[in-house]
């Protein structure tokens, strides 16, 4: 427990990138139609805040997000690294099957349900 803590220091101390985040300029233009503006660090400081986890918006992503992704993995049985590195490593058809859920799962929320959580 103390080396998680003690690598996440070192990591914020020594290797954080000083730089902003380069994003695609099609893809800025379509995050600023959704109020997202900010893209100096990893995250969207629009979304992540603890202004924002009082909204709507804010609640469904990270309350309920955190749920999904709990809910998932226990359905699962099993995390997408463990299913996509380990289980087809180990040629297991239920990890293949798990995994290509995953990415199917990853494409609909990218592409159909995100736009539809940015604009609340």
């Amino acid at each position: 427990m103390f080396g998680i803590f003690v690598g996440g220091i070192i990591t914020a101390l020594f290797f954080t990138n000083p730089n902003p985040v380069e994003v695609h300029p099609n893809l800025a233009a379509e995050l600023r139609v959704y109020g997202i503006t900010d893209f100096r660090n990893l995250v969207p400081a629009e979304l992540m805040n603890w202004e924002s986890l009082f909204t709507l918006r804010g609640l469904v992503m990270m309350v309920g997000g955190g749920f999904l992704v709990g809910f998932g993995t226990r359905y699962a049985g099993g995390c997408t690294s463990g299913h996509s590195i380990m289980g087809i490593a180990n040629l297991q058809l239920p990890s293949l099957v798990a995994t290509i859920s995953f990415m199917a799962g990853g494409f609909l929320m990218a592409n159909v349900l995100l736009p539809i959580i940015l604009s609340l």
